[in-house]
């Protein structure tokens, strides 16, 4: 309700201004009609009622644009009271409209002009009161005239602080959707490391099988129907986890609940039995008491151990084997990847995007990863990463 109040007087501010000016119109008539009663001598050729009226109206009317041109205004109010003053023409009750005036400029324009308009203010109550004989209340209406004065200064201040508040707050909501876009596109990211992880791996594991079938078709037909039905699992797989990461990328309101959770330490078995049916023999061991892995460490673990092996399928060579170390420490858990491939022992590109991958995960959680080769062959990839608090 208030907020639709002060939009309507916003829309109709000059109306709402002349509205307020009703007071002091009133204040003009009475002078008028106080004129009238004058018999002679007080008002300049014989006009009374008349020449009160005119003041009244060249006084007041500019009131009604002191929002728009306070200076204007006040220019105005004030020149047509020193006029009144130079032609002897008594001073008026409607005359407060100096003070609406100077009013309008301490509450709208700065502060040098709020001073000016004040001293202005003072000097033409003190050159009317030195006319009048009443020098006498000149402390009274200095005080007035302050007061006055500070209440426009006050609001000024007020409504500049209420617009540093706006613009605060539309600089927040300008902020607020900068990093929103920020994080999507840093989850975009993610999601675009996900998806290479899920197809280098899986791509890799496809291709040893399907070599295998290949060579063992003619000479061992029931293995080659064994390595048929990996590649045709792994691939069911591989399509799963991309239509949901490619689900992701394509509804951003999408709830969580319509994809599969991503994978965990309950999936490592899983994943090393995968590996060992594409022909790769895994050892994997784990050292150390247990303790609780939030998620999202859990997901950096796997596609660590992942990446890993997926190395070792595609540059280990014939005859590879790969070992899998996971050692829980007090505070952090140590992964120990390793393989005796002879492909391995090759110095390996170091911008590649697994690599990479694996350092942006790890390093976001606070721990280090380190892949290096063997002098006699093979590759050892090294991770540490801290759990919990910790991290």
């Amino acid at each position: 309700m208030f907020g639709r109040l002060r939009a309507w007087k916003r829309r109709h501010s000059l109306l709402v201004d002349t509205l307020a000016l009703t007071p002091l119109m009133l204040l003009g008539l009475v002078s008028t009609l106080a004129a009238s009663s004058y018999r002679s001598g007080s008002w300049p050729g014989g006009f009374g009622a008349g020449m009160a009226l005119l003041i009244s109206a060249m006084l007041v009317v500019p009131l009604v644009w002191r929002r728009r041109y306070p200076l204007a205004t006040f220019a105005i109010v004030a020149l047509v009271s020193f006029a009144q003053w130079v032609v002897r023409i008594d001073t008026l009750p409607v005359n407060i409209a100096v003070l609406v005036a100077m009013y309008g400029v301490a509450a709208r324009r700065p502060l040098k002009w709020a001073i000016a308009a004040a001293a202005v203010s003072e000097f033409g109550m003190f050159l009317s009161l030195v006319r009048d004989d009443t020098i006498a209340a000149l402390p009274a209406s200095t005080v007035f005239i302050i007061a006055i004065w500070v209440t426009g200064i006050y609001v000024n201040m007020r409504q500049r602080y209420v617009e540093s508040l706006l613009e605060r707050a539309e600089r927040a909501e300008h902020e607020r959707d900068q990093q929103a876009r920020i994080a999507a596109a840093a989850e975009r990211t993610r999601i675009a490391r996900e998806l290479h992880d899920v197809v280098a791996h899986n791509v890799s594991v496809m291709v040893v099988q399907a070599d295998g079938a290949g060579y063992a078709i003619d000479t061992d037909p029931e293995q080659a129907r064994r390595a048929v039905q990996a590649v045709s699992s792994t691939g069911r797989q591989a399509l799963a986890e991309m239509r949901r990461l490619v689900g992701v990328l394509r509804d951003d309101q999408a709830s969580a609940g319509e994809y599969a959770p991503q994978p965990g330490l309950r999936q490592l078995t899983d994943l090393v039995e995968q590996v060992r049916a594409s022909g790769l023999p895994v050892e994997f061991t784990v050292s150390g008491s247990p303790q609780a892995v939030p998620e999202g460490e859990q997901l950096v673990i796997y596609r660590i151990i992942q990446e890993a092996l997926t190395n070792t399928l595609k540059h280990g060579g014939p005859g590879v084997r790969a070992r899998v170390l996971m050692e829980y420490g007090s505070s952090d858990v140590t992964l120990t990847v390793t393989d005796d491939g002879r492909g391995a022992a090759a110095v390996r590109a170091e911008d590649g995007h697994g690599l990479i991958g694996m350092r942006e995960r790890v390093s976001m959680y606070g721990g280090t990863v380190r892949a290096t080769p063997h002098l006699g062959g093979g590759f050892q990839v090294t991770a540490r990463l801290p759990v919990g608090q910790t991290a």
